[in-house]
């Protein structure tokens, strides 16, 4: 069982990750198509981060190499 320290910490580092990812996914998103700020479909770009913001948090519910020791 995990103390409540533990979980702060494995919360921590999820969130850390899922944020990351979040704007990866919308760089990626931005990045194929948009010659110029106009042209991103902004609902398309946060759709596909929040995609990726919510992988990563349940990839890291599988485990967080940081934090395994």
């Amino acid at each position: 069982m995990r103390t409540k320290q533990q979980w702060k910490e494995w919360a921590a580092a999820a969130l850390i990750r899922a944020v990351r990812t979040f704007a990866e996914s919308m760089l990626a998103y931005i990045g194929t198509g948009a010659l110029v700020l106009k042209d991103v479909s902004w609902p398309a770009a946060l759709s596909a981060g929040a995609f990726g913001f919510i992988l990563a948090i349940l990839l890291a519910l599988k485990g967080l190499p940081e934090l395994d020791e």
